[in-house]
């Protein structure tokens, strides 16, 4: 007896029934979103390779030599074939310090929005859920923290962990600081979009029919409703990645970011700052296009998620 044929959706491969989705379909039709991609992918490659393809230790001192500072790049008059981007004034590699600056600007980026998502869909379900007087509270705390410019929370968040904790404390927990900071920050756009989804969805009839199985209010939000908001969630975290990025860029250019031994672009782009007028323009403009190709590219696909996935939120 021969085994019946399996069908060919059946035979198809999880990767393969995703290139044939209608948002794959959109994605292999959008030039900027494969660009974006391709772009965001390089950097992340770049980055997690530093360590092999970066010519120097930035972080090292003993690699660096103060005679070879603010040196041209290779490809200008008085260059170092050494340095393809130049030197600053530490004697730093510029392509090495990009390639490890532009690592920490990714892991904050990263790990601040993951703990603003985290934040924000919580509060969302317990204020959308719950109703009552714990929407109430939640949301007013919600709407003071909008009076206030995410950089500028930030800056005050920052601010207080320098005063509060140990200097020797300080030094090796200061990323997690920005991380928090720019978490605490950000998380009310996640919060909200999440609460007026939840209210929504509350009312369906799946919703109901969930209560009259006697399932627990704890199953129905996390395995029905949660499952349902996650979209707008991941397109506005999407979004938020870039300004994630900008303002811990901000913060190390104003001084307050990451510590000088582990320079991000936006230090970079602080020490360049000092030179602009002195004729090292090569500081500050490589680092400042790193930082602006990084932020754009992210910023342009996830306005393509969001017009992609969720067209309502461009309205």
């Amino acid at each position: 007896m021969h085994d019946q044929p399996i069908p060919r959706a059946v035979r198809l491969s999880a990767l393969s029934r995703l290139w044939d989705s209608d948002i794959a379909y959109a994605f292999r039709t959008s030039p900027v979103a494969v660009l974006s991609a391709l772009t965001i992918a390089l950097f992340i490659v770049a980055t997690l390779l530093a360590p092999w393809l970066a010519p120097q230790n930035p972080f090292d001192p003993a690699a660096l030599d103060i005679m070879d500072s603010n040196l041209p790049p290779a490809f200008t008059a008085g260059g170092d074939t050494r340095y393809l981007l130049g030197t600053d004034d530490q004697g730093r590699d510029l392509l090495s310090g990009i390639l490890f600056g532009a690592r920490i600007s990714l892991i904050v980026g990263i790990a601040s929005v993951a703990i603003a998502v985290l934040i924000g869909i919580g509060v969302g379900l317990a204020a959308g859920y719950l109703g009552g007087w714990v929407d109430a509270v939640l949301m007013r705390l919600a709407d003071i923290q909008l009076a206030f410019p995410a950089i500028l929370l930030a800056l005050l968040i920052d601010g207080i962990a320098r005063t509060v904790l140990p200097p020797d404390w300080l030094a090796d927990l200061q990323i997690w600081v920005i991380v928090g900071a720019i978490a605490i920050s950000t998380w009310v756009q996640y919060a909200r979009t999440v609460r007026a989804l939840v209210m929504s969805e509350k009312r369906k009839e799946y919703v109901l029919a969930g209560h009259v199985m006697g399932l627990s209010n704890r199953a129905i939000v996390f395995r029905h409703i949660l499952p349902n908001v996650l979209t707008p969630v991941f397109v506005i975290g999407t979004i938020n990645f870039a300004l994630a990025i900008m303002i811990e860029s901000s913060l190390s250019f104003l001084g307050l970011g990451v510590p000088p031994t582990s320079p991000s672009l936006g230090t970079l782009i602080r020490i360049g700052s000092q030179y602009l007028f002195s004729g090292e323009w090569w500081i500050t403009l490589f680092p400042a296009l790193a930082l602006v190709t990084l932020a754009l590219a992210v910023n342009l696909l996830g306005d393509w998620m969001r017009d992609t996935l969720n067209p309502k939120l461009g309205k």
